[in-house]
């Protein structure tokens, strides 16, 4: 469950067959005029019905810039590519609420340094207690 290197970013993540399908189905439902591609306005309700929520502003503005200016929006393949990262950082932000919930044994929302000690002691037992120290700081 936890990554073997702190810090750690896991590899890049695959989509299942299913879960493949389902995003190229959402592209094509929110292709309207059947260009091959996603205008800012679709590719917000693209997200609205994957991910469950409207993307801001500097949001879509960060993927509209990085579309190739040639083309009319986001073809399938850059698409397909937003997807699986945002999913990648969705998977990975859940891992860390999870270290975290495991850590805080009582439930507070914050750990204290105690917290913190025990936690590295049952993950990193070798540890010496002025780098925990620091890594609290």
């Amino acid at each position: 469950m936890f990554f073997s290197q702190a810090g750690a970013r896991p590899r890049m993540w695959e989509a299942s067959p299913s879960e493949h399908k389902k995003w190229v189905e959402v592209f094509k439902a929110c292709d309207e005029e059947n260009k091959g591609c996603l205008s800012r306005e679709n590719f917000k309700v693209a997200v609205v019905m994957l991910f469950g929520y409207k993307p801001s502003k500097i949001e879509a503005d960060a993927v509209m810039s990085s579309v190739d200016p040639n083309t009319s929006g986001i073809l399938l393949k850059e698409f397909l590519d937003i997807v699986r990262k945002k999913k990648e950082a969705q998977l990975y932000r859940n891992e860390i609420r999870h270290i975290f919930t495991a850590f805080d044994r009582h439930y507070r929302g914050y750990l204290t340094l105690e917290d913190f000690k025990k936690a590295f002691k049952q993950v990193a037992p070798k540890l010496s207690e002025r780098i925990v120290l620091e890594v609290f700081r």
